[in-house]
């Protein structure tokens, strides 16, 4: 399965991005499943914790994706340091990933975290793929559509949204659920919730098992751009704010995100 970057044509295996997923998740899960090894090394600016696992998994994206694609700069959450806007503002397109999506919940021993890949075209997610190392999945999306599959070999199946006009169904955040989602999801004819840490939230409306995820506060970009980039290849939709129809830009200058938006079904504000 090929994606075409529009600019200059050149080629990208979405096989190479699965694989480089499939190698990180490998060296998270060596330290997860090692009882010994002390989780958590650091806390970052915003009191978020680091492990040695986002670490291994942000050697081995950033190791991998130049190699197979010198010209495509990357941009991780784990950088030392971001750079430069002045710089960053000159990439038509560039690789933004998340190693390990959900620390909280790898930290918690749940299974519910995940390494996301991202490509960026002109502001917007234009590729993503979200690996989940406990379980082996691997959901992904691309112009060709959203898709879900098990292992590297397995079969891949694609992904829909329920477009459902009523008795809708909510995912909410393990780690981040707010007072504040009750009012939105209130307006959605919501009946029922459901609970996942990471990622995995826009998944599971990609996939048709939640009809929206709205999420009150801020997040960064690449918490989203994977889910994001899926969640549209599968029909949904990602909008600022919970009354707007303006979708994320990526690449800002503050690589801070507000309050958003996710449905699987036709939004008018």
């Amino acid at each position: 399965m090929i994606f075409y970057i529009m600019d200059d044509k050149k080629a990208i295996d979405i096989k190479i991005l699965l694989k480089i997923a499939k190698e990180a998740g490998d060296r998270i899960l060596e330290v997860y499943n090692n009882p010994g090894t002390a989780h958590v090394v650091d806390y970052k600016s915003d009191d978020s914790p680091l492990t040695l696992a986002d670490r291994a998994s942000h050697a081995v994206i950033t190791k991998a994706l130049p190699q197979y694609f010198p010209t495509i700069p990357v941009l991780s959450e784990e950088d030392q340091e971001v750079v430069d806007y002045n710089t960053r503002k000159l990439w038509p397109v560039y690789w933004l990933i998340d190693p390990l999506d959900g620390t909280k919940e790898f930290i918690s021993r749940n299974g519910e975290f995940t390494v996301n890949i991202a490509l960026i075209e002109d502001q917007k997610p234009k590729m993503g793929v979200i690996y989940v190392p406990v379980t082996d999945t691997f959901y992904y999306g691309n112009r060709e559509g959203a898709f879900k599959k098990s292992g590297l070999h397995g079969n891949s199946n694609r992904l829909k949204v329920n477009n459902k006009t009523a008795d809708r169904i909510a995912v909410r955040s393990k780690s981040h659920a707010s007072p504040e989602e009750d009012e939105v999801l209130s307006r959605f004819g919501v009946v029922n919730f459901i609970s996942v840490g990471s990622s995995l939230k826009f998944c599971m409306v990609a996939e048709g098992k939640a009809d929206l995820y709205y999420r009150h506060g801020p997040t960064m970009e690449w918490d989203t751009a994977a889910g994001q980039a899926i969640l549209h290849a599968a029909g949904g939709k990602v909008f600022e704010g919970s009354d707007t129809v303006k979708e994320f830009a990526y690449n800002k200058e503050n690589l801070l995100n507000g309050s958003f938006l996710c449905v699987g079904f036709q939004y008018n504000t």
